[in-house]
């Protein structure tokens, strides 16, 4: 019904299975308050539907949405609130007739047995970019799930044979690559620059699996630095934080690459931490390596972020300010 004095509209959203409405609700409301917050209209639970109050197109909107992921539930799989956040940008780009297709690949089970899955367009891109070519670069800001989406398509690729080994780095520039001046022996000067790596692993794999794998030498995690001279055949390698890689330490690590290997590059320009007048090596390789086959280069926006709502607005207000 229309309320001429507001000009807003609410209208039903009809859910005939009380379990499926609890999953679209979510715990204390959480899946439908990402939906108000983000589209500008307000939920209200009532028996078996959900009505939906607001200006005419939002709430339209809000609607398909909720058809959408109602979609989903129905075929068995288990929704989360980037599944919300996801089907809310691509709306807002126009395309979430599409949004369902995203869910038809499952790239690997997770620890705890969950089907993991692409959740953007830019992250569909990312992972055909690293199955069809042997060198592939993610970059784009924090949130779009390039480092988590690199570990896990290094795991299948363990899991399946095609390599025999994951190696696993990133420059420590946080230290003003003055390691030697930190206490602790190699490993705990850079675990803390580490920790996003760890974190994917062991959401992925479990800790316990995980540290038996480095054990074995199955999984290297080591600092940039370590990788010179070396040429890594039959492996999965990820270069996470390239932006704060020099030329040189780019040259040196893509130079690596042997044979049955795949290069995974990741990183975000806007968050280049190197000293003044010290070129980034991610930005060089973007203007001279694009035209490349065998390179592939992926660019992850705003709109790629799968994390609360209000990061992706920070990110674009940033973006517009120049900063």
């Amino acid at each position: 019904m229309y309320l001429a004095d507001t000009q807003q509209v609410t209208r039903e959203f009809i859910v005939s299975d009380p379990n499926e409405l609890l999953q679209i609700v979510g715990t204390q409301d959480e899946y439908i308050t990402i939906i108000e917050e983000g589209m500008d209209v307000s939920i209200n639970v009532f028996g078996n539907s959900l009505r939906v109050t607001g200006q005419d197109e939002p709430v339209s909107v809000s609607l398909h949405i909720l058809e959408n992921i109602l979609s989903l539930i129905q075929k068995g799989i288990n929704i989360n609130s980037s599944d919300f956040i996801s089907a809310m940008n691509m709306a807002k780009n126009g395309t979430l007739e599409y949004f369902s297709d995203l869910y038809n690949e499952v790239l690997i089970k997770d620890a705890k047995g969950k089907a993991v899955r692409v959740k953007t367009f830019g992250q569909r891109q990312y992972i055909q970019a690293i199955k069809h070519h042997d060198v592939a670069f993610g970059i784009g800001p924090a949130g779009t799930g390039k480092t988590y989406l690199a570990v896990v398509m290094a795991i299948a690729a363990l899991k399946k044979g095609t390599v025999d080994k994951i190696v696993l780095t990133r420059p420590a520039v946080e230290a003003g690559e003055s390691l030697g001046f930190l206490p602790g022996d190699l490993k705990d000067k850079v675990d803390p620059y580490l920790r996003p790596i760890y974190d994917a692993l062991h959401s992925i794999l479990g800790a316990e699996h995980t540290e038996r794998l480095m054990d074995r030498g199955v999984i290297e995690i080591a600092p940039l630095a370590y990788m010179r001279g070396r040429t890594l055949d039959n492996a999965f390698v990820i270069l996470d934080e390239a932006q704060n890689t020099t030329n040189m330490q780019m040259k040196m690590f893509l130079t690596r690459l042997g044979f049955g290997s795949k290069m995974i590059v990741n990183g975000d320009i806007s968050q280049i931490d190197l000293p003044k007048h010290s070129a980034s090596g991610l930005v060089t390789a973007q203007k001279i390596l694009k035209d490349i086959d065998q390179i592939e280069f992926v660019t992850f926006t705003a709109k790629d972020v799968v994390r609360h709502p209000v990061v992706a607005k920070i990110i674009t207000a940033y973006e517009k300010s120049g900063n």
